[in-house]
């Protein structure tokens, strides 16, 4: 990082990391003034570091710390601190899948305040991340950094031996189950991991822009509308036929089956070419391709944000302020991170860079940065809602209890729903 904003992309790699507290430019006393401090999870923790290595030579008076904990770990944190007002960090990074939560409630600073100025920034980032950091009231209260637009990756290799062409995975949803079905008779080869993946994709592809993605605008609960009932009805056929391998992602089986080439495709952020690449499947280098996802289906698979707790020091608050213009604007510290931590850019500039002209070998020499660039300017704005993870807990318990127990799709999303808006109306 669930749907597709809620997986952790990357982040879940690192978790085996702990938490630490380092100290970005000297060790602390008791005597000097408090750091100012980012609270971040992994492999964000690493660009965070690198950017204040050479904080202390325009910053000679300002001493700086990174707290980084696993990435649960420090959304869990963040959210004690922001209730509590203890040990508040003066930046946090935020994933995409907690930004809901995070923002509609009331511990985030106004970036939107003439104080900071953010709003005169708005047009430097892809549209729908900035638009989606913005709560109740209009008001920006975090900045976007990396996003990961989504894509179908998918074996070259398997599909020219089933008979099959990109097209017939892209042209619809039913069409991509249907080249399931071709591709497991002729290869073996399942379709897709878990149908989850598939439910999750569709249900936030249907999603009417500037909507939420379980609730409009109005406030009511969407969970039994046709965009949801397709879903089920694919997972399900998914299912009885046998096409997913029912194994999770980032789980040892599931990497196991992308080297032995037993998946044909996986639906995730761009940063997983990465992945794969260095660590899942290098064997398999040059097999996959990238299209865009079926129908043309456009959204992000996670993303990093920088806000700035309400109650956090004041005295630090334009110094926070000016630290993440830094994170989130330098053009050349977004380029390295995209080459280093594949952080795809949410920054406009960073994305006319020669780099997304030059081929992936990976992905057989595919110009596939140019794909994404495509699909990060045309992902809409999906509302986040302060319950979001929740109802993808329960939405899934209940694609569960039809899958595993027969239970009826409409009776499953009705109880669904219900139990959703029991939890909002709390």
């Amino acid at each position: 990082m669930p749907d597709s904003d809620s997986i952790p992309r990357r982040h879940l790699l690192a978790a085996a990391f702990g938490g630490v507290l380092e100290a970005a430019s000297g060790p602390v006393f008791a005597a000097e003034k408090p750091p100012l401090t980012v609270a971040a999870f992994p492999l964000v923790d690493v660009i965070a570091k690198d950017l204040l290595k050479g904080w202390s030579q325009s910053h000679p008076e300002v001493r700086t710390q990174v707290i980084s904990r696993q990435y649960d770990d420090h959304h869990t944190a963040m959210t004690t601190a922001l209730s509590t007002s203890g040990h508040l960090p003066d930046v946090i990074a935020l994933e995409t899948s907690y930004l809901g939560r995070f923002s509609l409630g009331s511990g985030l600073e106004d970036l939107s305040a003439p104080a900071f100025g953010a709003e005169r920034f708005k047009g430097v980032f892809v549209p729908f991340a900035i638009e989606t950091a913005r709560n109740r009231q209009g008001a920006i209260v975090a900045m976007p950094c990396d996003i990961g637009p989504g894509s179908l990756f998918y074996r070259q290799d398997l599909l020219a031996q089933a008979g099959l062409k990109e097209a017939d995975l892209t042209r619809s949803w039913e069409s991509y189950v249907d080249a399931g079905a071709q591709l497991k008779a002729k290869t073996g080869a399942y379709l897709i991991g878990d149908v989850r993946l598939l439910k999750d994709i569709i249900v936030r592809a249907g999603t009417p822009p500037g909507e939420g993605q379980f609730v409009d605008n109005q406030g009511r609960a969407q969970i039994t509308s046709a965009r949801f009932v397709r879903a089920f009805e694919l997972a399900k056929k998914v299912r009885q036929q046998g096409l997913d391998a029912r194994v999770e992602v980032w789980q040892n089986d599931w990497a196991e089956m992308l080297k032995r080439g037993r998946l044909a495709t996986e639906m995730s952020g761009c940063w997983m070419a990465g992945q794969m690449a260095n660590w899942v499947a290098p064997g398999t280098a040059g097999k996959w391709r990238v299209a865009q996802l079926p129908e043309n289906a456009y959204c992000s698979y996670g993303g990093t944000y920088y806000a700035i707790p309400r109650r956090s020091a004041p005295e630090r608050k334009q110094l926070a302020w000016q630290l993440i213009q830094e994170l989130t604007m330098d053009r050349q510290r977004q380029l390295d991170a995209f080459r280093s931590q594949d952080a795809f850019p949410a920054l406009l500039a960073a994305q006319d860079d020669a780099f997304f002209d030059q081929p992936v070998p990976f992905l057989g020499g595919q110009h596939a940065r140019q794909l994404w660039r495509d699909a990060a300017r045309r992902i809409p704005v999906v509302k986040m809602h302060k319950q979001h993870k929740f109802a993808d807990e329960v939405i899934n318990a209940e694609l569960d209890n039809v899958l595993e127990y027969g239970k009826a799709i409409g009776q499953a999303l009705a109880d669904a729903q219900a139990l959703v808006v029991h939890r909002a109306n709390r």
